[in-house]
């Protein structure tokens, strides 16, 4: 009975360890709000209208289930071009809210960086989201292949 007990014990050992092992790495969450698509070359030709620069833009998502305030959010790219989020600005459980290179009027649904200048390189590069501290939530890149990407 006790060689009996101690081979269960040690098949109940095996059975764990190679289920322990056998476990995958833990996947790091999934961010509140995710950069879910980048327009970064716009229809056309580059010239510097606004609609052209307005067709430029990066989608966030929020996938919370929550409203999440991104007051002193920071959208950016490589070279350090900057958007900032000021003032109160709650997204909604599972809305999107396009930032548009161009000028606008903000909304719920679209934000505006208020550039004259094209911000996302057509040749290859990096959006990056972080949240009011500073702490990096989401990023985005791309190659030079296509108009835009999706994250």
């Amino acid at each position: 009975m006790r060689r009996r007990l101690i081979g269960l014990a040690v098949a109940l050992a095996v059975t764990v360890g190679v289920s322990l092992t056998a476990a995958g790495p833990a996947q790091a969450a999934t961010p509140a709000i995710q950069i879910t698509k980048v327009y970064y070359n716009s229809p056309g030709a580059d010239n510097r209208s606004n609609s052209s620069l307005n067709a430029e833009y990066v989608r966030l998502t929020n996938r919370r289930s929550t409203a999440v305030n991104l007051k002193y959010w920071t959208l950016r790219d490589q070279a350090n071009h900057v958007y900032k989020f000021s003032g109160d600005f709650r997204l909604a459980a599972g809305a999107s809210v396009l930032v548009h290179t161009g000028k606008g009027t903000n909304s719920s649904t679209h934000r505006y960086w208020g550039s004259g200048n094209y911000i996302w390189n057509n040749t290859g590069d990096k959006a990056y989201l972080r949240n009011s501290s500073g702490t990096l939530i989401d990023s985005c890149s791309w190659g030079s292949r296509g108009s835009y990407t999706y994250c």
